[in-house]
């Protein structure tokens, strides 16, 4: 009787312990980061891409958080041009989407909040998605910074999918 009543507690106690720590890898999940040099690697990708396009950009990388991983002009840049591509990479990475998307449904009056939280809906600017999750955005200061943007994540990402095993 005596060695009956002891088992209880004993499943009890491995019940508990394994709901907790069920429970805390519920509340810790695995976070992509974009490292340096591939940071340095997209905005060499967006320099041949303006340079094959005969156009002159400025670039900011930011990481999932908004950091700023990675920044660069080209020479013969704006002087603001610095300053526009980092507005528009924050508010791809805000919006999740596009700029050129965010820009459309504040012209169209759906949505006005991006004007007034100091975000810059302008086109040029794309959020890096990787297997599904935001993990930073890309600011280009040019008409066609989505396009440079594109063609950075697609060269440095889709690269990095066909290396793996």
């Amino acid at each position: 009787m005596r060695f009956k009543s002891c088992l209880i507690p004993l499943a009890a106690i491995i019940a508990i312990t394994s709901a907790v720590e069920a429970s805390a890898q519920a509340m810790v999940r695995e976070q992509k980061i974009i490292s340096s040099a591939g940071a340095r690697a997209m905005v060499d990708a967006c320099t041949a891409w303006a340079e094959r396009n005969h156009t002159t950009v400025a670039m900011s990388v930011l990481d999932w958080a908004g950091n700023l991983i990675e920044s660069h002009a080209m020479e013969g840049a704006a002087a603001n041009a610095i300053d526009t591509a980092l507005l528009k990479a924050k508010s791809a990475l805000r919006w999740r989407r596009a700029t050129s998307e965010t820009n459309k449904i504040v012209r169209s009056g759906q949505n006005l909040a991006p004007t007034f939280m100091r975000d810059f809906p302008q086109p040029g600017a794309l959020p890096i998605v990787v297997d599904g999750e935001v993990i930073g955005a890309m600011g280009v200061s040019s008409a066609d910074g989505e396009k440079c943007a594109q063609a950075a994540i697609d060269a440095v990402f889709n690269k990095q999918r066909t290396a793996a095993p």
